[in-house]
């Protein structure tokens, strides 16, 4: 099974119709996403892998603004290391390859905190599985899929 189609049928369970778009450009960064979907930056949903200690964290955020490590160690009241994971770990653990990162269907159970940055818009996209795909989410129906944590976590939006 590829993993546009893991992510399709883990999203069946869920009373949502949520199509998955397939593009023949890349989709593999924020604004990469945002030109093939037609939509602002802003609307891209990033799903970016941290290792807090070795614990995996996906922070879910807006494609137009950036993480602020500190805030999460505060978030998560982590006391190690907080570091971004590689494309090898993210790979490994997510099960999805770079610029196709799915917040959810993942190969091992992962703590996903979804940004308030990404409540800005009505709709937002993310990545689906590969890096030429996208699929368009509320943050309700995200927070619910994901059975994710919301927060405040990210730095560079003009309504903060």
């Amino acid at each position: 099974m590829t993993p546009v189609e893991r992510v399709r049928r883990y999203l069946e369970q869920f009373p949502y119709c949520i199509e998955i778009y397939e593009f023949d450009a890349s989709t593999r960064t924020a604004e990469m996403a945002a030109r093939a979907v037609g939509v602002e930056v802003g609307q891209i949903a990033k799903s970016i892998l941290f290792l807090v200690g070795e614990e995996p964290v996906m922070v879910v955020t807006s494609g137009d603004v950036k993480v602020s490590q500190s805030r999460l160690k505060q978030h998560l009241g982590a006391k190690g290391k907080v570091r971004m994971a590689d494309a090898e770990a993210t790979a490994a653990i997510t099960g999805f390859p770079p610029g196709g990162v799915c917040p959810f269907a993942l190969q091992q159970p992962v703590r996903i905190l979804i940004d308030a940055s990404l409540r800005r818009f009505p709709v937002v996209y993310i990545a689906a599985g590969s890096p030429h795909s996208a699929a368009p989410v509320t943050v309700e129906q995200l927070l619910t899929i994901t059975g994710g944590e919301p927060c405040d976590l990210c730095i560079g939006t003009d309504s903060k």
